[in-house]
This record gives C-alpha cells, sequence and structure tokens, in this order.
C-alpha cells in the first residue's frame, strides 16, 4: 500500500513524517537512521487524530532526528591528501603533510602532523596511517577489554586470546576456540562503540548464537547496547 504524507511542526522546524494505514490496533511512530519518520496507524484511523498524536510525539521525533543529523556528512571516500579529514576514536582530525628526516604520524593541535621522507605520495601516506592506526589500536582494544572483560569471570573462566586485523565486513568475532578477533578499523570509532563491539563478542562465551538469552544478557550488562550499535553503525560509514 502506498504511504501518504503528513507534516507537524515543532516550534519551527517543519517534521515530515510517511503514514502507512495497516491491520493493527495501536499507531507507532519510529524515526530511522535515514532520519525518516514512519507512522503506522490502524486501518480506518482519523487523520486528524493521527497528526495530533504525531504533534504530541514532535519532541520525541526532534530528538531522534537529532541524535540520527549528529553522525553527517558521512565519511568520503579516502584520498590521504592535505586538508582532508580522517576518524580516530569517533573524532575528525585533518591531515597536515611537511617533508621530514622520518617517516612519521603525530596527532598534535587537533592534526594528524605526518612527517614524510621525499615525495608524499599518497600510497605513502595511506601506509604511514594505517601503521599508526594499527599501534593505538592495539592499546585502545586491550583497553577496551581490560573493561568489559571483569564481568564475564564471573561467568566464565575462559579468557579469550585477542588478536586485532582488518575484516571486510565484521568488527569482530569470537571463535569456538577463544579468540577474539577485532578489526583494526574500530579504532575509528567512540571508545563506547569499541566497549559494544567487545562486550558483545565476549557474549558468545555462553552463548554462541543471536537468540533470546543472549540479548537478555546483552540488555543486563549493556543496557543502552542498541543505541551504541547504531552510532557505531552511522559513524563509520
Amino acid at each position: 500500500m502506498s504511504p501518504s504524507y503528513g507534516t507537524v511542526f515543532f516550534g519551527r522546524e517543519a517534521i515530515r513524517f510517511k503514514l502507512f494505514f495497516v491491520d493493527r490496533k495501536t499507531m507507532e511512530i519510529a524515526v530511522h537512521p535515514d532520519q525518516t519518520v514512519i507512522v503506522k496507524a490502524p486501518v480506518g484511523a482519523n487523520y486528524t487524530t493521527v497528526e495530533q498524536k504525531v504533534r504530541k510525539r514532535a519532541g520525541w521525533i526532534k530528538r531522534q532526528l537529532d541524535f540520527f543529523r549528529q553522525f553527517d556528512p558521512r565519511t568520503p571516500r579516502r584520498n590521504y591528501v592535505g586538508g582532508e579529514t580522517h576518524l580516530y576514536l569517533g573524532r575528525r582530525y585533518r591531515i597536515k603533510i611537511h617533508l621530514g628526516q622520518l617517516n612519521k604520524v603525530k596527532l598534535f593541535q587537533g592534526f594528524f602532523q605526518i612527517s614524510v621522507k621525499g615525495d608524499h605520495l599518497p600510497n605513502q601516506v595511506k601506509r604511514l596511517m594505517d601503521a599508526w592506526y594499527a599501534e593505538k589500536a592495539a592499546i585502545i582494544f586491550q583497553e577496551s577489554y581490560d573493561r568489559c572483560r571483569p564481568w564475564f569471570e564471573r561467568l566464565s573462566q575462559r579468557k579469550p586470546r585477542v588478536q586485532i586485523r582488518r575484516m571486510k565486513k565484521r568488527w569482530g568475532s569470537l571463535s569456538k576456540n577463544g579468540l577474539l578477533t577485532l578489526n583494526t578499523d574500530l579504532i575509528r570509532a567512540p571508545r563506547e562503540c569499541i566497549d559494544y563491539v567487545i562486550t558483545h563478542e565476549l557474549r558468545h562465551l555462553h552463548y554462541h548464537d543471536h537468540g533470546p538469552n543472549f540479548y537478555r544478557l546483552l540488555e543486563k550488562v549493556m543496557p543502552d547496547w542498541e543505541k551504541r550499535k547504531t552510532k557505531l553503525e552511522l559513524a563509520l560509514v
């Protein structure tokens, strides 16, 4: 069924929503990461009544929209040239490239200060950045692991081994042999998101699938895990 469209105002901001009439008893309002507002109302519901209920929820809708907007603009493809921004622990820093006697990356005064011997070709800058990220990931991920693991020590005596490497489609994994693998690119995410990934994977020490018991345990240990997961997905695009 094709949706109809409506608009309500919260202060000066116009909130546009898609309205679907479906076979249900109550109305549902959802705000999606792409900033679309979807309203599902019972078949036969009066449009004016629907609009009034959306208007009553306008403050909540605005807060959800603001949360998703904070991740715009999305990160474009990196070219590793001066002036370009790169993420580290959820914050963006610009690159400054200069000639030097050593090939070196340093985060200083709000910039990635990159010293390069000879011609600073993008591939060379990328290699230096990748090595710097890997070095920082080894430190930051261990700190996160140390924060997240104590709760599980009460439930299991197993202590997973940790390895860090680039992964194409996953942020982390836990093998049946107890090997916790973390994606190097996680170092670009906020610390709270890194904690979420490690906490999620440590859950698999007790539940190997993603069934109800798994999520009940995750909810107990990290009640805001869904918000962290959404922040991770939007921040690292």
